[in-house]
């Protein structure tokens, strides 16, 4: 029986190779680390994130971001078996948003069977040696066998799935990651919508249902992880899934507390909608939430795509630099020594997945077609303990390898559009963002994080100084506000 589920799975994978890639959608990725002493990092496992970005019939869209651990198998059989679960003529514009919602959830369920159908003959060969070992624990064929399989079958994954049919959105999570739709309205205003909530050790509609099966929720609590993971809900992992009566804070559930059901969120009509979709794996979010705290993580990133949207010409580029991004600013607070260092020495796995909606890209002929991208000059986080903070970051797009005659930029001797790597665009933009600590997950944007000074040329002024290209008064105000405690600010920041 496992033998045929693990040929029509290939099968299955074999028709999902032929299915074509949104282009409306990019994705950006960066592999664990492990900062060292001197702040250099090693990429301590391969890597084990996953996921998916594909066009369906019928208007249809899929797209899933998958956070394996002990490996990648669970996440990328996930990712292709719900693809042929999803995409190969189940759904279609007549189906309600019950039909929607029921098929999600049957296509998770036949994930998690369809896995476990395929490790059934190495768990039950494990079962077997393991009971074999017992009185000749000696045998050390037997217990390397028994290593090989333990590795066949050890890991999981959290999944977050997004759907999209007849113009409206379905979000289907199991675990840690994350969805953000962000609305752009005509006035610049942006509204950040989490759907979800991560199914974790501290999230209480999560602890309810584990007491109500007789597990200890405090103990839970106060552990933080089931089995290494904070997750709740996850695809695979057998050891909570199986043999969870060995695990002592699950050895007094009635039931498997750890489940793969997904909550499912949606509808959310599409129509008119202005602004992009953000799906994150949990490496992602824990990098940020490392360096900066956990309290505007969501705002952060929607403000680093926003910037990027305006800088970049490619929505791989665009979620490419926004990994990069968080990467830099969760090792610049490793080396610096600061209060968060100690939250900072390492990083999972990291992916970002970004659909636009009607969300118009830069123009390439005015953005930094030649490796440009934004470099942010990070201010800490003041070190009080109030529930307001202002954090301010400082991006900058420096000048290209082409020269600058009196601020114009003058063409260098490439060829136009050849890619340069390295090269900048002499653009900047200045980011604030007023901290409030809140328990919504919905808020909304200035709509003005980014000025662009003028190509004219910049005249110098009657002390023969020429203007700045960045106005940096909005950052001398917001630091001066947040480190005023009674010290003077004269002689430090801001000109002189």
């Amino acid at each position: 029986m496992a033998a045929q589920r693990r040929n029509l799975m290939q099968t299955h994978q074999s028709w999902t190779d032929d299915l074509p890639l949104c282009e409306m959608c990019g994705v950006g990725t960066a592999p664990n680390c492990v900062y060292g002493p001197d702040g250099k990092g090693t990429q301590s496992h391969p890597i084990e994130d996953g996921h998916l970005r594909l066009r369906g019939e019928d208007g249809c869209f899929l797209y899933g971001v998958f956070n394996g651990y002990d490996g990648s198998r669970v996440a990328n059989f996930a990712a292709q078996c719900l693809t042929a679960e999803l995409l190969l003529g189940q759904l279609n514009s007549s189906h309600t948003d019950n039909d929607v919602r029921r098929i999600l959830t049957q296509a998770f369920d036949v994930v998690e069977k369809s896995y476990f159908d395929t490790i059934d003959d190495a768990l039950a060969e494990k079962a077997h040696l393991s009971n074999y070992l017992l009185p000749h624990n000696e045998n050390q064929k037997v217990q390397e066998r028994l290593k090989e399989l333990e590795q066949e079958v050890s890991g999981g994954a959290t999944a977050v799935v997004a759907l999209m049919l007849n113009n409206k959105l379905y979000v289907a999570n199991v675990g840690t990651n994350r969805v953000l739709l962000c609305k752009s309205s005509s006035d610049g205003q942006n509204q950040v919508l989490q759907i979800g909530r991560p199914h974790s050790t501290d999230n209480e509609d999560e602890l309810q249902r584990l007491t109500a099966l007789g597990v200890d929720s405090a103990r839970v609590r106060q552990a933080g992880q089931i089995a290494g993971q904070s997750s709740t809900r996850r695809l695979g992992d057998y050891r909570v899934k199986i043999n969870y009566n060995e695990i002592d804070l699950l050895s007094a559930a009635k039931t498997k507390p750890v489940i793969a059901e997904p909550e499912i969120h949606g509808s959310h009509s599409l129509d008119g909608v202005t602004g992009f979709l953000l799906l994150m794996s949990e490496g992602l979010i824990n990098a940020l939430e490392s360096a900066h705290g956990p309290e505007q993580v969501n705002q952060e990133i929607v403000a680093m795509v926003a910037a990027e949207l305006a800088q970049q010409s490619s929505l791989e580029a665009v979620a490419q630099s926004v990994v990069e991004r968080v990467k830099r600013l969760h090792h610049d607070v490793y080396v610096s020594g600061r209060q968060r260092a100690t939250y900072c020495s390492r990083h999972e796995d990291m992916t970002l997945l970004i659909r636009t909606l009607n969300y118009p890209l830069a123009d390439a002929a005015l953005t930094p077609t030649q490796g440009g991208r934004i470099y942010p000059v990070s201010v800490p986080y003041s070190n009080s303990q109030s529930t307001s903070k202002t954090s301010v970051t400082l991006s900058l797009v420096m000048p290209s390898q082409s020269t600058l005659t009196n601020g114009t930029n003058t063409a260098s001797t490439l060829e136009e559009g050849t890619p340069t790597p390295g090269s900048q665009s002499p653009t900047a933009t200045l980011q604030s963002t007023n901290t409030q600590t809140q328990s919504s997950s919905s808020s909304s944007g200035d709509g003005s994080l980014f000025r662009q000074r003028g190509s004219q040329a910049a005249q110098p002024d009657e002390t023969g100084r020429v203007p700045p290209y960045v106005d940096f008064s909005q950052f001398y105000r917001l630091w001066a506000s947040d480190n005023s405690d009674g010290q003077s600010t004269q002689g430090g920041l801001g000109p002189q």
